[in-house]
């Protein structure tokens, strides 16, 4: 089991920006909850100007608390939180914060929301829908107030709340997502259903139903997501890039990485630096 939350700044465009524009942090959720939670993630802001942060999201679903206008910041204001289930993400994640406000954030892991939701995942796919009444608390109590520990809290009971359901087939889907996102060498759906003994087509579906994409664009995705972060780590060869990451020629990847992220590699890593 898991000790700490992932240290990585995997999907997020300019992340020394945002470090010194927010507070950004991870944490891991109650000890129950860790087969289905990747972390929470928590972001306080008081900001003179506004702030856009970029994200090319990961293939999971996140659960998102939102308060503006903090007061001074410490979260002891009254203000109801905003809840909201967000679903894959296929296009670039845009959001603009002013002023002061927190947000409250569960990332669940591949496949890990199906046992909350109990329905196809990829129903929510491209999509940001209110919380489901009658499943979870009120969101405005607590979620948002307080230290991080008792934001941490409040959500590790309001996810306790909603009951989920151990599903072995969920379980898979998500091992096979997590060997996905740490093994670099897979790039084909095709080879990686043999190395597992899955069918092809029973792996479409299963991805479709528990994760919400297909294993095409999951594999596409995370390697998407190495190539943003390559970018920003120094000068690399464009095309030796896109050959370690399975696509066909170099204007493959830029446009691929265009497409999401808004820019080309050449203008993300320039911005950067």
């Amino acid at each position: 089991m898991r000790q700490r939350p992932r240290g990585d700044s995997r999907g997020i465009l300019d992340p020394g920006r945002m470090l010194r524009e927010v507070r950004f942090r991870r944490h891991l959720p109650a000890e129950p909850l860790r087969p289905w939670v990747e972390h929470y993630w928590l972001i306080d802001w008081a900001l003179h100007t506004p702030f856009e942060q970029r994200v090319v999201p990961h293939p999971a679903v996140n659960v998102v608390f939102r308060r503006d206008g903090d007061g001074d910041g410490s979260g002891s204001g009254d203000g109801a939180a905003s809840g909201e289930v967000a679903g894959v993400g296929r296009d670039l994640f845009r959001t603009t914060l002013t002023g002061t406000g927190r947000v409250c954030g569960v990332q669940f892991r591949p496949g890990g929301f199906h046992p909350f939701w109990q329905r196809p995942v990829s129903e929510l796919t491209g999509r940001r829908v209110p919380l489901p009444t009658g499943r979870l608390a009120s969101p405005g109590i607590g979620v948002c107030a307080g230290t991080d520990e008792e934001r941490c809290k409040a959500l590790d009971a309001l996810l306790s709340a909603w009951e989920p359901t151990p599903d072995p087939m969920a379980e898979e889907a998500t091992r096979l997502a997590e060997a996905i996102r740490t093994d670099r060498t897979v790039l084909r759906v095709g080879d990686f259903a043999a190395r597992h003994d899955v069918p092809v087509r029973r792996l479409q579906r299963l991805f479709l139903e528990y994760v919400g994409v297909g294993p095409k664009w999951v594999i596409r995705r995370y390697r998407l997501q190495e190539a943003v972060e390559q970018a920003a780590g120094g000068p690399l060869s464009w095309a030796d890039l896109a050959a370690d990451l399975g696509y066909s020629d170099q204007a493959h990847l830029v446009r691929d990485f265009t497409a999401v992220a808004g820019v080309s590699p050449a203008a993300y890593a320039r911005s950067v630096r």
